[in-house]
């Protein structure tokens, strides 16, 4: 496991070059100050960006199998990850943060696109709010998905209309 590392990894890279070319500069790179110090945090804006892989974070997407030796180690671990990622989102909407989730799987070449462009549209209009004096209540975006229980009642939908 020593040659997996936390920061700058392509995922991250990634992000932080579509952001840069699209002009929204002035973020920083795992600051220490917000909990969980966020991938990519704009703190003027109070937006925290966690790009979360698949594997180490079990994408809930991508529904990725266990490990086949050492099941239990790896389950405590990733039980430990996802609940660590859960308080550090909490903590950050409860101080009236916009927290992004970016998945890996999510900046694929056929989609990073979209995904990026929900990151900037995010970002973006947190910063106007600020700027108007308006304050965002905390909240939680994943960037790239629907959420679940959209995609959810799309699937139901979907299926009644096949069996008409």
């Amino acid at each position: 496991m020593q040659g997996n590392k936390s920061e700058d990894t392509k995922p991250e890279l990634l992000a932080r070059r579509h952001l840069r070319a699209v002009g929204l500069t002035g973020y920083r790179l795992h600051w220490k100050k917000a909990p969980g110090s966020p991938d990519i945090c704009f703190p003027g804006r109070h937006v925290a960006i966690f790009i979360n892989g698949c594997f180490w974070h079990r994408c809930p997407y991508c529904n990725l199998p266990l490990p086949g030796s050492n099941t239990e180690y790896w389950q405590a671990k990733f039980a430990r990850n996802r609940e660590r990622d859960y308080i550090n989102r909490e903590k950050l909407t409860a101080d009236g943060w916009t927290v992004v989730v970016v998945w890996e799987c999510a900046l694929a070449p056929s989609r990073i696109g979209s995904t990026m462009q929900r990151v900037d549209s995010v970002v973006i209009m947190s910063g106007k709010a600020r700027d108007e004096g308006r304050l965002l209540p905390g909240r939680i975006v994943e960037a790239g998905f629907m959420p679940i229980w959209f995609r959810r009642r799309m699937q139901k939908r979907h299926c009644r209309r096949r069996q008409i």
